[in-house]
């Protein structure tokens, strides 16, 4: 466990990128693989900036980890859920491109998502969820969240377009429920990766969601993107079903709420 004095007291800061000769993997300013991590009270921040393209904060390949009150933030690919089941709880993740992309199995409860100002012309995607086969329980789920622009973006929010997320691999999964999404959000809500590759294999859901950005009539008609019409389906997403944290989040006195709380 590693505990801090607070998101903008503790931080942990570095700044290596793509661009500088690190691969993707390896650009994280910190990274974490033992069992039931958890990290409260603090920052993870990768301050390469945006020219200098993935550099990533924090990489998580932490099986039951739990980073509860913490800031996680970078431009392009900000935050790496690379594998296995993690539980985020009242975070502020902050990006632009990609920022948060992997293919853990994840609960992100009560955070702030926040998309930057990026480059000239960039577009930006909260995230790339890499499912890569049906079988696999992978994917992110976003609940009570606040998806909106940052203090460097809300003036221009339509200077970049933000997409809440595109498909980095063919399975991609990502939900977002009972969340609120600001005008940062463009009416398509999702955007392709590469023409219409994974369109009809992707698993991208909304449900019950709130606020300026999440209007559904201008949505995409993609195969693969479902409204979810009822608590049968989105209840799949919650804590207690997608990362069966009723056996292992009470034992890390961090709060949770394992269903839709309808």
């Amino acid at each position: 466990m590693m505990v801090g004095d607070g998101m903008d007291a503790t931080v942990i800061s570095g700044n290596r990128s793509f661009v500088d000769g690190w691969t993707t993997f390896r650009t994280a300013t910190f990274a974490v693989s033992g069992r039931g991590f958890i990290a409260r009270n603090m920052a993870f921040e990768n301050s390469a900036g945006p020219q200098k393209h993935q550099a990533v904060a924090l990489r998580s390949d932490s099986d039951l980890s739990v980073y509860y009150r913490c800031a996680v933030r970078g431009y392009q690919d900000t935050l790496y859920t690379h594998t296995m089941r993690q539980f985020y709880r009242e975070c502020r993740i902050s990006g632009t491109v990609d920022f948060i992309f992997g293919d853990a199995t994840v609960v992100f409860q009560n955070c702030q998502i926040l998309a930057k100002k990026g480059l000239p012309q960039q577009k930006n995607t909260v995230t790339a969820q890499g499912r890569k086969d049906p079988n696999q329980p992978t994917g992110f789920s976003f609940q009570f969240c606040n998806v909106s622009a940052d203090s460097d973006l809300a003036p221009s929010v339509n200077s970049t377009p933000t997409y809440l997320g595109r498909p980095w691999k063919l399975y991609s999964r990502t939900i977002f429920m009972q969340s609120y999404m600001s005008n940062a959000i463009r009416p398509e809500g999702w955007l392709e990766w590469n023409g219409d590759i994974a369109l009809d294999t992707l698993y991208y859901g909304e449900f019950t969601n709130s606020g300026p950005g999440a209007g559904l009539t201008g949505r995409v008609k993609w195969p693969g993107y479902h409204l979810l019409n009822n608590t049968a389906q989105a209840i799949n997403f919650t804590v207690a079903q997608f990362i069966e944290g009723n056996s292992w989040l009470p034992s890390t006195g961090v709060a949770y709420t394992a269903g839709l709380r309808v």
